[in-house]
């Protein structure tokens, strides 16, 4: 069974890393993508949009794949339905992220497993705003 990392190392991801690939993202107010990533990108962060549906995120190119981000990424953070979760860990993998970070609610042992044994981080049904603001990394 999967156990995220602790609260020590979460911290440390959230305290350097700088860029995060957001799979799934919306320009739908009522989505959960939206708000929380407008949020880390107040808090500093620089958002990289990846959906295949969008051409741009509030004037960012959006990207059809964390593989076609031109930078690597320090996390990737993950808006997608569990069982649509494994080939975003292999393209996290692929990339080179540091983080595969699944959201509230999005489970997939499979895909944890998978991006853990290629050396990424991974942190599962957790709010990376949540988390950034309980750790009063705020701005």
């Amino acid at each position: 069974m999967f156990a995220n990392p602790s609260t020590t190392e979460i911290y440390s991801f959230l305290k350097t890393a700088k860029t995060i690939a957001v799979v799934g993202i919306s320009e739908r107010e009522d989505r959960a993508s939206r708000y929380v990533s407008e949020y880390m990108q107040r808090a500093g962060y620089t958002i990289y949009p990846v959906n295949p549906n969008l051409d741009d995120w509030h004037g960012l190119k959006a990207y059809d794949s964390v593989a076609e981000v031109p930078v690597t990424v320090d996390i990737v953070d993950v808006f997608r339905r569990s069982e649509f979760v494994l080939p975003v860990a292999e393209n996290a993998v692929e990339a080179g992220a540091g983080v595969l970070w699944l959201q509230q609610g999005i489970v997939n042992d499979g895909a944890a497993e998978l991006a853990a044994a290629a050396g990424l981080s991974v942190v599962m049904d957790t709010c990376i705003m949540v988390a950034h603001r309980s750790m009063k990394l705020g701005f």
